[in-house]
């Protein structure tokens, strides 16, 4: 898997919450959760599921009013082409070549949805839906989150600005057939920005939900009940 693939996660969360307002602190406003613990079920589910198409997964997206008063929903914007490279984390540099990049996981079925709570860029909420074989979603996703947790410490280059990354696991919600979960601490210039995500595989869909930690902790698992509420048929 390429370095492209793997830290995609935190390239979501840096180009919407950090890249783009480098002038201001994006420290959360709301309360973080405190977790120091990491924990993954075993797949629970080893039946073939039909992948869903990208239409599909975009009506199973949260919208403004699954979230309640005070949440808009960010336009996307263009595709971001930074100059990224990685430095101090062999274990992102050793699954391959590519320097970095400022958009999404690369399995092709997906849909993505970023809100605002309040309008403010400091209380972000970024919803990701895939959908794949049972395979490829568990073991692409446990080589990212693991790629990236091992490393504590790394940098990030993005054209001529240096970005600190600390990582740490966090305890993820019992739900689907896998979980994964991360807090990611982000600071450049003096100034940190503050980022959890959580990931829930359920059969062939996956859920990544990223921004503020009290807001990820909050809505994960709306999300997912909507994902998954139209079955897989």
């Amino acid at each position: 898997m390429r370095v492209r693939v793997a830290i995609a996660l935190g390239f979501t969360a840096v180009s919407t919450l950090v890249l783009p307002a480098c002038s201001t602190s994006t420290s959360s406003t709301q309360p973080s959760p405190s977790s120091s613990a990491y924990s993954s079920s075993p797949a629970a589910s080893q039946q073939r599921e039909t992948p869903l198409t990208s239409a599909e997964l975009t009506t199973r997206l949260l919208d403004p009013s699954d979230l309640g008063s005070g949440f808009t929903r960010k336009p996307e914007g263009p595709a971001r082409h930074d100059d990224v490279a990685v430095l101090g984390c062999p274990a992102l540099n050793e699954m391959g070549g590519d320097a970095g990049t400022g958009g999404s996981l690369t399995f092709p079925r997906r849909a993505k949805a970023t809100f605002t709570y309040g309008g403010s860029s400091d209380s972000e909420l970024s919803e990701e839906l895939y959908s794949d074989t049972v395979a490829i979603l568990s073991d692409g996703t446990s080589r990212i989150f693991n790629a990236m947790t091992g490393c504590p410490k790394y940098q990030i280059l993005s054209g001529d600005t240096p970005i600190d990354v600390s990582t740490q696991k966090t305890t993820v919600p019992q739900l689907g057939d896998e979980q994964w979960s991360q807090l990611l601490t982000f600071s450049f210039g003096g100034r940190n920005s503050v980022v959890k995500q959580t990931a829930i595989r359920k059969g062939g869909l996956l859920l990544v939900v990223s921004g503020s930690p009290a807001l990820v902790g909050r809505h994960v698992a709306n999300a997912l009940a909507k994902a998954t509420a139209a079955g897989w048929h």
